[in-house]
């Protein structure tokens, strides 16, 4: 479903289609600040000008001040989700939230600024955010839309007195925070040269329990964990959910009865099928990025291998065949190699391989043992967890087997997953002792590390794609 409308220079929106395309806008000629004024910080800004942020920079260091005051309507009317005015000020919450969270904004949000009159909305008043420091400034506009919304986005160079981004999305009332998420993708992109990743969601499995008798269910949740709801009732035992590519589908294992299987979980009808019955799984089965393929492990006669399954069913083709346990495979993005781990050489340890199998080579020869490896969305990372000194910690490493990084340096952290734009790492965190688990995320300076809410205590995430 797309969402991007175009917007005119006033707040009139053009015509397009309902189901809306991108279309280039111009921006107006950037002008400069007026002279005497004072208060705002130049920094964050590239040598040809232009206003950016340094994605590399550890949390706190030079964050880059953006304003984000609530977003006026032109009429203050009821929808499904409450009266414009008030969404106004959430969607602008959810914003600031989003970017505050990345770790790279100072964000002066909703609740520090004033309301801004409708006016403004395409006018700022520069010299007023100059004075208060702000350096980018994001300004829109909420509207009733029949059954839905409209809901327009700005943001501008504060110094500069120039537009950045201008975007509008029609959503259905319901789906105010996508529209939301959208807009700080937008922001985010344009001033960190990165892809987005707020506007997707997270499949995990939510815990609940003793240690010794926990009930495991579906979960599934925006990235920052709204719009939360269980996908199974508990009844059996689920484990390591994955997304299709497509986002219309899940596959995990699950074992019903005490037998293991991996299933389908088809979002759109809420529909379960088997996929693979009676074998022996560990680790994440995992769709190939073409979502033709599902990897998984099985053991016959003892051993433990990596199969590859059409995602519509057929007879699991093998990929490996050596003496000890071979998991956890991951596709690189392009579908042409697979990172798994395996213990053939005495212990747990990173391979790559060709995705017909051919060309199984080591990559990891640090300390300790490595598990659960899953290959970045841009192909140059793999993350992976690490056991050492009784341990684990997540990390990543070059496919070559290079520049190994820890990013974490709790007791229990493990089973990373990759945002859609290969920037921030999702993972589960265990206590010790209890065997409580909660879901936390990192980005790749290994400083911004927070913990994700969720309604129980929460393992073995995966991070969808983008949402369309």
């Amino acid at each position: 479903m797309k969402f991007l409308l175009t917007l005119a220079a006033g707040l009139s929106l053009v015509a397009v289609p309902a189901m809306a395309q991108d279309v280039d806008v111009p921006s107006p000629v950037p002008t400069s600040p007026s002279s005497g004024q004072d208060g705002a910080t130049q920094g964050g800004r590239s040598q040809d000008g232009r206003l950016q942020v340094d994605v590399t920079a550890d949390v706190g260091s030079d964050q880059l001040v953006i304003a984000i005051p609530a977003m006026p309507t032109s009429a203050n009317q009821q929808t499904a989700a409450g009266s414009t005015a008030d969404l106004g000020r959430q969607i602008a919450s959810v914003i600031e939230a989003d970017l505050r969270n990345t770790g790279l904004f100072r964000t002066i949000g909703p609740d520090q600024t004033p309301q801004i009159p409708y006016g403004q909305v395409t006018a700022p008043d520069f010299p007023f955010w100059y004075s208060g420091s702000a350096q980018a400034l994001v300004q829109g506009y909420v509207r009733a839309n029949g059954d839905g919304l409209t809901v327009g986005c700005y943001l501008y160079d504060v110094a500069l007195q120039s537009e950045l981004v201008r975007q509008g999305f029609v959503v259905g009332a319901g789906d105010w925070r996508r529209a939301a998420h959208k807009c700080a993708d937008a922001i985010y992109t344009r001033l960190t040269g990165e892809g987005p990743y707020f506007d997707s969601r997270i499949v995990y499995v939510s815990e609940t329990g003793p240690k010794d008798h926990r009930i495991k269910r579906l979960a599934i949740m925006d990235q920052d964990g709204a719009n939360h709801r269980f996908l199974t009732n508990g009844q059996s035992i689920v484990l390591t959910p994955r997304f299709a590519p497509n986002q219309q589908s899940i596959v995990y294992m699950s074992y019903q009865n005490d037998r293991p299987a991996l299933y389908i979980y088809e979002l759109g009808s809420g529909r379960q099928r088997l996929l693979v019955s009676d074998v022996s799984l560990s680790f994440a089965p995992r769709f190939s990025p073409d979502g033709r393929w599902v990897l998984f492990t099985m053991s016959v006669g003892g051993n433990a291998d990596i199969y590859r399954v059409s995602s519509s069913g057929g007879t699991p083709q093998r990929l490996t065949n050596s003496p000890g346990i071979d998991t956890g495979g991951s596709y690189s993005p392009d579908g042409s190699q697979i990172v798994f781990e395996s213990d053939r050489g005495g212990s747990q340890q990173i391979y790559v391989m060709n995705s017909d199998g051919s060309n199984q080579h080591r990559i990891s020869f640090g300390g300790g043992r490595y598990a659960t490896p899953v290959w970045s969305p841009r192909g140059d990372l793999i993350a992976f967890t690490k056991i050492a000194g009784g341990s684990f910690r997540v990390g990543v490493i070059s496919p070559r087997g290079d520049g190994e990084r820890l990013l974490t340096n709790s007791w229990g952290d493990e089973g990373p997953s990759w945002s859609p734009n290969g920037r921030v790492l999702m993972f589960f965190r265990s206590s010790q002792g209890s065997g409580q688990a909660d879901l936390w995320s990192v980005d790749l300076t290994g400083v911004n590390a927070r913990r994700i809410p969720t309604p129980l205590d929460g393992s073995d995430p995966s991070w969808g794609p983008i949402r369309e």
